[in-house]
């Protein structure tokens, strides 16, 4: 039998507004659930890249993980020109764990907020700075653990959305990610040049250097992403560095009640 227009249309709204309600509802029941896992594994992301906190972590519990996190870790924000951040537009505080890396990435650099982890245990002092950027099929994104020194890679965490499995997925792997070890960020004349990824692979190490890392066979367009992203974000932190360590005036010292 055919229905009216009438009853169609009405059926559709209300088809409509049930539906709308029940996603709104799932929403609200999820929403939490969602922002504490993406939480975690942010924290994660940052410990790991300081190797032996990740190396721990696998055998690790979430609740021991964001224990561990609160212990080691310090955070605070700044802006492109170095100097601090700690409230927005609104006068509300800005946390760094906060801080939307890749909705900044989509700002102009001199617009973005910058946040910065320190990393104090054991002995074992880094800056761990958050990157981001395109790789070959779409985004990837990191943290870089740099020493005291500022002129050091203290370690590396990667990852990627989409990225081709056995070629540029790699970036995740602890093969490539450990070849980030040790490697400077300035060249003999004290030059910024981040670290370079270079094109093939088992490349001799006299082509290497301390400022390269052998490539990865079949993912030049992903390894490029890698170098672009971290030539762009390690430099923007360099007016940090220089306005807030080198001059003296920042330290390492930990400071829990920020956390």
């Amino acid at each position: 039998m055919r229905q009216s227009n009438t009853y169609i249309i009405v059926f559709s709204v209300i088809l409509t507004v049930v539906l709308g309600g029940l996603l709104s509802g799932v929403s609200q029941v999820l929403g939490p659930a969602q922002k504490k896992a993406v939480d975690l594994d942010t924290k994660k992301q940052i410990l790991g890249a300081i190797p032996s906190e990740k190396a721990a972590l696998a055998n690790m519990t979430a609740e021991e993980i964001l224990t561990r996190y609160s212990e080691v870790i310090t955070s605070e924000v700044t802006d492109y020109n170095g100097s601090l951040v700690t409230t927005n537009e609104k006068g509300e505080p800005i946390v760094a764990e906060n801080v939307n890396i890749e909705k900044n990435y989509k700002k102009p650099a001199e617009q973005r907020m910058l946040p910065v982890f320190k990393y104090s245990a054991d002995g074992q002092e880094a800056y761990i700075v958050p990157t981001f950027g395109a790789g070959l099929w779409d985004a990837i994104w990191g943290f870089v653990a740099i020493a005291p020194d500022l002129e050091t890679v203290v370690g590396v965490s990667f990852d990627h959305r989409g990225e081709t499995p056995g070629l540029g997925a790699r970036i995740t792997s602890d093969e490539i990610q450990e070849r980030y070890q040790g490697k400077e960020l300035y060249n003999g004349q004290g030059e910024f040049v981040s670290v370079e990824m270079v094109k093939g692979e088992n490349n001799p190490e006299s082509n290497l250097g301390a400022n390269k890392v052998d490539g990865m066979a079949g993912a030049t367009l992903t390894a490029n992403g890698v170098n672009s992203m971290l030539e762009n974000y390690l430099g923007y932190y360099q007016n940090y560095f220089d306005k807030n360590v080198k001059s003296g005036s920042g330290t390492m010292t930990m400071n829990l009640e920020n956390n």
